[in-house]
């Protein structure tokens, strides 16, 4: 890696976490409606995994999505501009926080059913592979998803028809407000992998560097053949599940030792003890950071409502050629 793309994976993480913080300043101004899942504190997840992928992987993710907005290349105006429900929003102000997507991204968005994306990913993966397509579909999801139905089928699918898939499982130790102790009878989430005769592998989610290295490695096996794969990410999330989440099954010291140890500071700290920058360059990015959403709130706030006619738009898909 050239001083470059070190540089601009703390860009985006401090990019994600200022989107985030101003995201929350709008719900609790009453400007958000619906819910609001926040991806502070794990940062360092999607912005190692995408840093990873070649251009025609396509990615798919659930409901707590913007972080992997940003890293699919999104513009955050775009994305706060759809949190407020406005035509200039990435989807047209009608998906709203749970559902930000860009196709020509190979974006395919964050989906609101928990688990109900991964047959989806099945769906994708499939469709490269019957093409003969070396790209590789990125599924992200919760370890709660891990509990429902959608994961054992879409999972087996996989793994009996070798589709390229990389099943990246985000580990922030509570599916909304419930442990894997206390929900699953298997808490260690890669087993599940296992149980199925995939490859399976875990990764301190909260090292940018150490995501992207895992990922790099997965995305080549599955690419020259390996068939699916799947990646425990352990990470945690900094607040809590949703912005109305009382936050009663953990304390107040748990989440500290965490935010301690999060992923921004700690990859500070590692670009200045190895002399990768200056802290005056990490400034610098983190004042752009700050100042491109400052600039993002306006353009989202200044945006025109979409007109009555967008409520039948998008109602069907296009006709293709030669259809009836």
């Amino acid at each position: 890696m050239q001083k470059k793309d070190y540089l601009e994976l703390y860009r985006q993480m401090v990019l994600i976490r200022r989107l985030e913080e101003s995201a929350a300043e709008l719900y609790q101004k009453g400007e958000v409606g619906g819910f609001l899942h926040l991806y502070i504190g794990q940062e360092a997840v999607s912005t190692g995994i995408l840093a990873a992928r070649q251009p025609q992987d396509r990615v798919i993710t659930a409901y707590r999505d913007h972080g992997v907005a940003i890293n699919a290349g999104i513009p955050a105006k775009n994305i706060l501009a759809e949190l407020l429900g406005k035509a200039a929003g990435v989807t047209g102000g009608k998906g709203g926080s749970m559902h930000l997507a860009d196709t020509s991204l190979n974006y395919w968005g964050g989906h609101a059913i928990v688990g109900a994306h991964l047959p989806i990913a099945a769906g994708l993966a499939l469709a490269d592979k019957m093409e003969k397509r070396d790209g590789v579909t990125i599924c992200m999801f919760g370890e709660g998803a891990t509990n429902i139905g959608f994961f054992h089928e879409a999972v087996n699918l996989a793994k009996t028809w070798n589709l390229p898939v990389l099943w990246v499982c985000e580990n922030n130790r509570y599916g909304m407000g419930t442990s894997p102790e206390r929900a699953s009878a298997v808490s260690e989430i890669i087993r599940k992998a296992c149980g199925y005769g995939m490859d399976a592998y875990d990764v301190d989610g909260m090292d940018v560097l150490a995501v992207k290295d895992m990922a790099a490695e997965r995305l080549s096996g599955i690419r020259a053949g390996s068939g699916p794969q799947f990646l425990e990410v352990n990470t945690y999330r900094f607040r809590g599940h949703s912005m109305g989440d009382p936050e009663r099954y953990r304390t107040p010291e748990e989440v500290k030792q965490y935010v301690e140890n999060g992923p921004i500071d700690r990859y500070q700290k590692h670009l200045l003890e190895n002399k990768i920058c200056k802290l005056e360059e990490l400034q610098e990015i983190d004042r752009q950071a700050a100042a491109e959403i400052e600039a993002g709130v306006v353009f989202a706030q200044e945006s025109p409502e979409p007109p009555d006619e967008a409520l039948f738009e998008h109602i069907y898909a296009p006709e293709t050629s030669g259809g009836a």
